[in-house]
């Protein structure tokens, strides 16, 4: 079955705001959670399945302040994945976040 194309979502959106950080070939390390309901984590998973992107992920240990041991996880896009959604109308997609 082929890969379906990805889809923009709403662009004032938190799914757009994550995604317009992914687009800028920017690392999306961490965000507050919305509201306290709505994680990064959550957003990630509905961009890969309900939008269709293929967000990568790496984990890696990590430190907190107070000496504990966590994991982090770092997401981004491939660079070819970013540079179709710019020949698809990425720009025009980013231009209406700021309107």
């Amino acid at each position: 079955m082929p890969a379906k194309s990805p889809i923009f979502p709403g662009p004032r959106t938190a799914r757009g705001a994550v995604l317009a950080v992914l687009l800028s070939n920017a690392d999306q390390t961490g965000a507050e959670p919305l509201r306290g309901r709505v994680t990064l984590a959550a957003i990630v998973k509905t961009l890969k399945r309900k939008y269709h992107w293929p967000i990568e992920t790496a984990s890696f240990p990590s430190n907190t302040a107070d000496g504990r041991a966590a994991w982090a996880t770092v997401y981004s896009l491939p660079p070819e994945v970013i540079a179709d959604a710019m020949d698809a109308g990425d720009r025009n997609w980013i231009n209406s976040r700021s309107t």
